[in-house]
């Protein structure tokens, strides 16, 4: 008996030692065949932020040094450009800018979600001419965002098809909050179908038996949509809409060819951006571009980690159960 418990105790942590190697070396084999991909993304996206980044610390053009004498070409300036794009001359521009961004992807995000989820729903159902409605429901989508801008443009001329419907004269393509209202209608038209896309792929993923036990049960149509399809749809719902949160912040093509740029109404980060550059201020134009990474990074950072707390907090519950269960 004394034998079986030493070999017993003696062939334990030899298997703990065996399965660590095994971990190690499922973990050197997994970054051997991640490094190729971590090395292309280094490249393509690593290098472009830290340049862009180190160029936002430099000025183009003449200026005065410390000792007033007249300098040209690159100047250090540190952090000036950063501090006149939030306090400086350029700071009601921003502001106003980052106001408008922020409005854009709210507004755009939460009319897409609601329109999208509802779009889903009637293309998951068995009806005759489905088909049909899920071709057409991909031709907003699969026009060009260039396109897209001038054929709403055309709708929202003075004497276009929009105010021949709501029969009211508004001059929907000026400056103001009429031309933030077209630039959002024409945004939810294209892109709806995308989230509609992605929520109905994972509709098609929840078994029919599911609903068919919960109809047993006496649950209506509004609670099996709510406890039941939308928990199962969670994930590709949670995975569309970060998508189109990420696209909306770096808003600059539809605004542009819709309303115009230098418009005050419509200007996002993006196009700021791009207009510092085009007069060749290429230190400001990095500055702003450089914020409007941190701003979507923190916004994805956000969104992952509030939305995926529960997840985490449940696979912590599962290990300890299982431990718990080992134990005993």
């Amino acid at each position: 008996m004394t034998t079986t418990l030493d070999q017993t105790r003696t062939a334990a942590p030899a298997a703990r030692r065996g399965r660590r190697r095994g971990r190690d070396g499922s973990r050197r084999l997994a970054a051997l065949l991640l490094a190729p991909t971590l090395l292309v993304l280094a490249l393509v996206v690593g290098y472009p932020v830290l340049a862009g980044f180190r160029e936002s610390l430099f000025a183009r053009g003449q200026g005065l040094d410390a000792d007033g004498f007249v300098v040209q070409g690159d100047r250090f300036v540190g952090l000036d450009n950063y501090t006149a794009v939030f306090s400086g001359d350029r700071a009601e521009v921003f502001w106003n800018a980052f106001g408008n961004t922020t409005f854009f992807t709210v507004a755009t995000v939460t009319l897409e979600t609601l329109l999208g989820v509802g779009m889903a729903l009637i293309m998951h159902r068995a009806f005759r001419g489905r088909g049909l409605v899920r071709a057409s429901v991909l031709v907003p989508w699969a026009i060009p965002t260039a396109i897209s801008g001038l054929l709403w443009r055309w709708i929202f001329q003075a004497d276009g098809a929009f105010n021949a419907v709501i029969r009211h004269q508004v001059l929907w393509t000026a400056d103001g909050w009429p031309s933030r209202l077209a630039v959002v209608i024409a945004e939810v038209w294209k892109t709806s179908p995308f989230i509609g896309l992605l929520v109905l792929a994972g509709l098609q993923l929840i078994p029919r038996e599911v609903h068919e036990a919960a109809r047993v049960d006496g649950a209506t149509a509004l609670q099996r949509f709510w406890w039941i399809t939308l928990p199962l749809v969670r994930p590709a719902l949670l995975v569309a809409v970060l998508f189109r949160m990420l696209d909306a912040l770096r808003m600059f093509d539809l605004p542009a060819v819709l309303i115009g740029v230098n418009k005050r109404s419509v200007e996002t980060l993006t196009m700021l951006s791009w207009f510092e550059a085009s007069n060749l201020r290429y230190g400001s134009a990095a500055a702003y571009a450089t914020i409007l990474f941190g701003y979507i990074a923190l916004i994805a950072y956000l969104f992952v980690k509030l939305l995926g707390a529960d997840i985490i907090g449940e696979a912590r519950q599962a290990r300890r159960a299982a431990r718990g269960k080992g134990k005993a």
